[in-house]
């Protein structure tokens, strides 16, 4: 009985992790793009919710930084890679 729910289990979280993953290399994009364009333009101040989410791709948590990343590139006049729409 254990075995069977382990295995449930482990079904049941894979699109989990696989939405998670498919992500990640366009949250990288956006992450470069904002440390290039955004982060270091003069005159910027700090910006704690775009910190937080250039935290959060780095440590695979897509869902909740690429809409900011994209909004955050959107403000500074900077289409997002795709045109900023992303499609898992």
């Amino acid at each position: 009985m254990k075995r069977i729910l382990l295995a449930l289990a482990a079904v049941a979280s894979a699109p989990l992790a696989q939405a998670q993953s498919d992500g990640k290399p366009y949250c990288v994009q956006l992450s470069e793009l904002y440390r290039r364009y955004v982060q270091n333009a003069t005159g910027r101040r700090i910006d704690v919710e775009a910190l937080q989410a250039l935290d959060d791709c780095s440590k695979g948590n897509a869902a909740a930084a690429i809409p900011v990343l994209e909004d955050r590139l959107r403000n500074a006049k900077i289409t997002p890679p795709g045109g900023g729409e992303f499609k898992p």
